[in-house]
């Protein structure tokens, strides 16, 4: 017990004496995600000049005016200093989701890590909340609209990171789930449909799983790619979303 995580992620090295699993898949492709982005930041940021000269610069400049515009839409333009942590956030989230079609282990099929994502926020929250309305205004929230709402405020506010991670995870672990389920369906519908036909040919055919070419190729096309990218999207609008109404409560 203790060797495998909630998501399946294979133990790679245990030393019980140290509490346990010390280096997982989890671990050793969030390391490549990492790596992938700081080469990528590196590589596209190198010999800029002040006006854009290279197809390198020019794509770095679309990628930071694209993040600042989603951040001053949708937490106003006094929010631009957030804008490195979401532009962060989406990148890693998409990277950690697309690493699955290079057959890593995807970092966000393990609930630990979106747990630790929407920790991070909830502390950027929590902090904003109490800058605004100060320890005891924002204590005081707990109370309201009365006192006895209390244990639901509480409740509340910690469903707030878990609804976070559970939701990133839910999608994409989903899509792993249905593109097994319907990878085995296929399989079967494939041996049932030419099996049945007579000799040899049938015994042949029956047995190549004809139809899983091309439509299990389409549906991780959906869930590895486009699902991926909305999913990051989707937990970096609910930050955005989740920290300019915290820093708003005071106003």
């Amino acid at each position: 017990m203790g060797d495998v995580n909630i998501s399946g992620a294979k133990v790679l090295i245990n030393i019980p004496a140290l509490g346990g699993p010390v280096l997982t898949e989890t671990i050793v492709s969030m390391w490549i995600c990492m790596a992938v982005i700081g080469f990528l930041c590196w590589f596209l940021t190198r010999d800029l000049k002040v006006h854009a000269t290279s197809k390198r610069q020019i794509i770095a400049e679309y990628l930071v005016k694209a993040v600042n515009n989603m951040v001053s839409q949708n937490m106003g333009p006094q929010w631009l200093g957030f804008a490195p942590f979401i532009a962060t956030l989406i990148g890693l989230s998409a990277v950690c989701s697309l690493s699955s079609l290079v057959l890593l282990f995807s970092p966000t099929q393990d609930l630990s890590t979106l747990l630790g994502w929407a920790l991070v926020v909830f502390v950027i929250i929590t902090y904003h909340k109490i800058k605004a309305n100060g320890i005891g205004g924002y204590a005081k929230g707990y109370l309201q609209p009365i006192p006895v709402m209390l244990p639901l405020n509480i409740i509340s506010e910690i469903a707030t990171p878990i609804s976070m991670a559970f939701r990133h995870f839910g999608n994409i672990a989903s899509g792993t789930v249905i593109s097994t389920l319907v990878y085995g369906a296929l399989a079967a519908a494939s041996h049932a449909l030419f099996s049945v036909l007579p000799g040899v040919l049938g015994n042949i055919l029956g047995d190549m799983q004809l139809l899983q070419v091309g439509i299990p190729a389409v549906l991780s096309l959906y869930f590895d790619l486009f699902s991926s990218c909305i999913q990051a999207y989707i937990f970096c609008m609910l930050t955005m979303m989740y920290v300019s109404s915290a820093a708003g409560d005071g106003e």
